[in-house]
C-alpha cells in the first residue's frame, strides 16, 4: 500500500524532478517508509512507500526489471502473487524481492496488458515500458485500476501533459493543474451525495474508473486510449446448485477469501461492528492470529433520540470480541468531535462522497496505533442484497421504465432535480442546468446493460448499480481516510472467486418473502411511511451462523453513522449556523443562502436533513481548503 504519482509530457519536454518531488511530498502520509523518483526524458515516476510485504530495501520503487526497460510504481496488494510468482519463475523470470509489486512487473513482461486479468486483489499502478520509446518522446505508459475500484487513481489530461496520482492534492502541485470547480460534478454531488461519472469536484481532474486501463503511446495526446477490461455480471440463469450446495460453496469461498488477505509482514487487525460481516471476517482471521486486534467506534447517545438510540454498536462488538478472544479496542465520539476534525478530514478526503465519514477517520486513527493492515466488512451488502428497502421498487414495478423512474427517485438523496433552480444561485444554476443528473444515473446501467425484464432481473440490476456507485464511493472514502493514518484497509468480500460466485447466486437465495415492516430505519428518509421490503442476505446469514453468534446474524442492518440528526439540532447547531449562514460563507457563491437557512430551520423543527446539512458542511470546507 503506497502512493504513486507521475508525469508524461507529450511534446518531449523533460519531466521536472522538483515538481515530481512536490507531488510525492503531498502524499507522504500514504508512504512514510520511503520514497523514490525516476525520470526518463518527458516521463517522471514518483513513489511513497508503506511497507507491507518484504520490508527490506528490495521492495523500493520505482522498480525495474533486470534490464531496466520496464518500470513500475504500484499501490495495493495482489493476494495471489505467490502462485503467480511460481508460474513466472517456471517461465524463466528471476526475482530480487518477495514483493507482489515485482510479480506484477514480471507478469506485464510475460503477458502484457492482459496480465490484469490474472490479478486477485486491489491495486492502482503505472507501468512504463521503455521498449516502446519513439525518439525523445518517451515510451508506453499504462495506468491500471483494480476491478472494483478499491484503490483510487486520478489524472489530468490537457495541454499536452498527463499528470496522475493516488490523490488529487498531488496533481495540484503540477504547474499545469489549477483548482477550479467542475459544475457537472457539483450537480451530481448535490443530487446523489455521490458522483456517478468519472468526474471529480475539480475541473479537468478525472478518476480512472474501476477495471479500467489508460494507455499512452509516444507522440501527441491523441495517442491516449482508455478501455474497460472487466465488469460485474449478475447472471443466475445457469445456476443449478441447491440451497445447501450454495451454502457449502459460499462457506468455502469466504474462508478462502479472508485467509488470502491475511498475507502481511506487518501487524493485521480487523474492524468489528458486532454485525455478521465484520464478525465473520474476524472469526476466520483469529484462526491465524489468535490475539487479533479489533476496533470499534461508538457514540455518545446522551442527546440522541428515536432510531439513533441504536447507533452505538459497542456492546454488540464487545460480545463478539469476547467470544473470539480478540484484543479489543474501542473509542466513543461525542458532539464536537466532528467540528474539530473537519479541516483535516476534508484535506484528506478531497472529493466528498457518500454519507457522514468523520467516524471512519477516527476509527482508522485508532487502528493505526496498533496495526498497519485492517480488515473491513465492506461489500457484503452489495453482493448479497443487504439493503432490502432499496429493492421494493424493483419488485413492484411493472416495467423497466417504471423501475428506472422509481429507482432514480430513490437515489436523489439530497436535492430533487426539480429543486435545482431554487437550490443553486442563479450563476451556479446557469452552469449546471444543462447537466442532466438522470443521464448520469442511466449511464451507469448503460455500462453493463443488465437485463430488467422481470423482478429478479431488476433486483440484480439494482445490485449492479449499487456496487458500481454506492460501494465505489465507500471505497474512495475509506482509502483516503485510512491512508491519512498510513493504514491499509482490505476488503475480503471483494475477492475475485467470491465475487464471481456471488453474482451467480439468484435473488431468491438472497431475499426472503415480501413482508410489511414498521422498521422506519430502513426507509429513505426519517418520517416516510414504511415500505414493503424483503429481508436481505439470507444465504449469507445462513453461512455466517457458523462463524458468529445467532444474535449477530439476526441483527437488523445498521449503518456506521453518528447520531447527527440530534447533534445538528443541539450541540452542533450553533457551529452550523456560524459556518453556513455567515455572509462570507464560501457556499454563498454556489448555493442559495435562503435555501440553506430554510434547511437548518426545518431540521431544528424536527425534519431530518442531516444528509444535506453534512454535504453543505463538506462543500463549505472543500471550498475553504482547495479554492483559496
Amino acid at each position: 500500500m503506497c502512493g504513486i504519482a507521475g508525469i508524461y509530457n507529450f511534446q518531449g519536454e523533460p519531466a521536472s524532478p522538483a515538481v515530481l518531488q512536490r507531488m510525492t511530498d503531498a502524499i507522504a502520509h500514504r508512504g512514510p517508509d520511503g520514497e523514490g523518483h525516476y525520470t526518463d526524458g518527458p516521463v517522471g515516476l514518483g513513489f511513497r512507500r508503506l511497507a507491507i510485504i518484504d520490508l527490506t530495501p528490495a521492495g523500493q520503487q520505482p522498480m525495474a526489471n533486470e534490464t531496466g526497460d520496464v518500470l513500475i510504481i504500484y499501490n495495493g496488494e495482489v493476494y495471489n502473487f505467490q502462485e503467480l510468482r511460481v508460474e513466472l519463475q517456471a517461465l524463466g523470470h528471476q526475482f530480487r524481492s518477495r514483493t507482489d509489486s515485482e510479480v506484477v512487473l514480471h507478469a506485464y513482461e510475460e503477458w502484457g496488458e492482459a496480465c490484469v486479468e490474472r490479478f486477485n486483489g486491489m491495486f492502482a499502478f503505472a507501468i512504463y515500458d521503455r521498449r516502446r520509446r519513439e525518439g525523445g518522446k518517451g515510451g508506453r505508459l499504462t495506468l491500471v485500476r483494480d476491478r472494483y475500484g478499491i484503490k483510487p487513481l486520478y489524472y489530468y489530461l490537457k495541454d499536452d501533459v498527463l499528470v496522475f496520482a493516488s490523490e488529487i492534492k498531488a496533481l495540484l502541485e503540477h504547474p499545469s493543474v489549477q483548482a477550479s470547480i467542475c459544475y457537472p460534478a457539483l450537480s451530481e454531488y448535490f443530487t446523489f451525495q455521490n458522483i456517478f461519472s468519472d468526474l471529480t469536484l475539480f475541473e479537468d481532474i478525472r478518476m480512472l474508473p474501476p477495471a479500467s486501463m489508460l494507455q499512452v503511446d509516444p507522440g501527441a495526446a491523441q495517442s491516449v486510449r482508455r478501455n474497460t477490461y472487466w465488469d460485474y455480471k449478475f447472471e443466475p440463469a445457469d445456476f443449478n446448485l441447491t440451497l445447501e450446495e450454495t451454502k457449502e460453496k459460499l462457506f468455502r469461498l469466504f474462508e478462502q477469501a479472508v485467509t488470502r488477505q491475511l498475507v502481511s509482514d506487518v501487524p493485521v487487525g480487523s474492524y468489528l461492528s458486532g454485525g455478521m460481516d465484520s464478525g465473520s471476517i474476524t472469526a476466520v482471521a483469529t484462526r491465524h492470529f489468535p490475539r487479533l486486534h479489533t476496533f470499534t467506534c461508538g457514540f455518545d447517545l446522551s442527546s440522541a433520540s428515536g432510531l439513533e438510540l441504536e447507533f452505538d454498536e459497542r456492546a454488540a462488538a464487545e460480545r463478539v470480541a469476547s467470544r473470539l478472544k480478540t484484543e479489543h479496542y474501542e473509542m466513543v465520539l461525542h458532539p464536537g468531535d466532528m467540528e474539530y476534525v473537519m479541516p483535516e478530514l476534508i484535506w484528506h478526503l478531497e472529493d466528498p462522497r457518500v454519507g457522514q465519514s468523520y467516524p471512519n477517520y477516527y476509527v482508522a486513527r485508532l487502528a493505526s496505533k496498533f496495526v498497519t493492515v485492517v480488515l473491513s466488512g465492506a461489500g457484503g451488502d452489495e453482493l448479497f442484497a443487504g439493503y432490502p428497502w432499496r429493492y421494493s421498487g424493483a419488485l413492484a414495478a411493472q416495467s423497466a421504465d417504471e423501475y428506472l423512474d422509481t429507482y432514480y427517485g430513490y437515489w436523489q438523496r439530497l436535492i430533487q432535480e426539480r429543486e435545482r433552480e431554487t437550490f443553486f444561485t442563479s450563476e451556479a444554476y446557469a452552469a449546471v442546468k444543462d447537466h442532466s443528473p438522470k443521464d448520469a444515473f442511466l449511464s451507469v446501467f448503460g455500462q453493463g446493460e443488465p437485463p430488467m425484464g422481470n423482478a429478479q432481473e431488476r433486483v440484480n440490476a439494482s445490485l449492479y448499480f449499487e456496487i458500481k456507485t454506492f460501494l465505489h464511493g465507500l471505497f474512495v472514502v475509506e482509502d483516503k481516510l485510512s491512508m491519512a493514518h498510513s493504514l491499509e484497509t482490505r476488503v475480503p468480500f471483494l475477492d475475485n472467486d467470491l465475487v464471481d460466485f456471488a453474482m451467480r447466486i439468484p435473488p431468491t437465495f438472497k431475499l426472503s418473502d415480501l413482508k410489511e415492516t414498521t422498521e422506519t430505519r430502513n426507509t429513505k428518509r426519517q418520517g416516510e411511511s414504511p415500505e414493503l421490503m424483503y429481508g436481505g442476505k439470507q444465504v449469507l446469514r445462513a453461512v455466517m451462523e457458523q462463524f458468529v453468534p445467532p444474535n449477530a446474524t439476526s441483527r437488523a442492518k445498521q449503518g456506521f453513522s453518528a447520531p447527527d440528526a440530534s447533534w445538528f439540532r443541539q450541540q452542533s447547531a450553533s457551529y452550523l449556523k456560524e459556518l453556513l449562514l455567515d455572509r462570507k460563507a464560501r457556499i454563498n457563491e454556489f448555493v442559495n443562502p435562503a435555501y440553506v437557512s430554510k434547511t437548518l430551520q426545518e431540521h431544528e423543527g424536527g425534519a431530518n436533513h442531516r444528509l444535506l446539512i453534512w454535504s453543505l458542511l463538506n462543500f463549505e470546507w472543500w471550498l475553504r481548503t482547495f479554492l483559496v
